[in-house]
């Protein structure tokens, strides 16, 4: 079974529910996306190895912990970059890689055009964003990239996941942790979320 995680929390749904108002402006929309990646950030990360290191306090050295492993923030371009800044709010010394991959509206198949990552991703802890979850292609795609680049410690983060996508990545990529703040009903002939939250990438920039 895949490892999906829908993080139910009464403000991550009350800022959901404004992004899903279509008459959401592009300015308050990138907020609430902000703010919901910022909320989301604990139950994401709460796996992550650490490791033991002192901590010398104004009063006495104590016993600390840091995270055993450096951090990538991997969003898919272009509409994960939205989703980027308040996974940054909270992990500032993330590297950032960057899969550019279009969605051809025909086939609905991704369209790979960029990758750019940090040097050793077997090392870190890669964080793969993407706002939707739809039908699991672009997602499934620059997992396979990661990997075939030796990235080893995966997990995705995205505001709204469809069935049919998280089906896909169960399929393809089943040992994948998934993080989504809504698991919503299904997917149109088009392959948009329903109820979902329109184009996410138009939605924060406006186009």
């Amino acid at each position: 079974m895949v490892m999906l995680e829908v993080i139910d929390h009464p403000v991550i749904q009350t800022e959901l529910s404004g992004l899903r108002d279509r008459d959401c402006p592009s300015r308050e929309f990138r907020a609430r996306v902000r703010r919901v990646a910022s909320l989301m950030v604990p139950a994401v990360t709460a796996g992550l190895e650490t490791r033991p290191i002192a901590c010398e306090t104004p009063l006495e050295v104590t016993s600390g912990v840091e995270l055993a492993r450096p951090v990538v923030l991997a969003p898919i371009l272009r509409a994960g970059i939205g989703f980027l800044d308040g996974f940054l709010d909270l992990l500032p010394d993330a590297s950032i890689a960057h899969i550019g991959l279009a969605r051809n509206e025909e086939t609905l198949q991704p369209e790979p055009y960029y990758f750019k990552t940090p040097p050793d991703l077997g090392d870190a802890e890669v964080i793969v964003l993407d706002p939707m979850l739809a039908t699991g292609g672009s997602v499934s795609e620059a997992i396979r990239q990661l990997r075939d680049s030796g990235a080893t410690r995966l997990r995705f983060a995205c505001l709204v996941a469809a069935p049919e996508g998280v089906k896909a990545i169960e399929s393809e990529h089943p040992d994948l942790p998934i993080f989504t703040a809504a698991l919503d009903r299904c997917l149109n002939a088009k392959g948009y979320i329903l109820p979902g939250l329109g184009d996410a990438g138009d939605r924060i920039f406006g186009t």
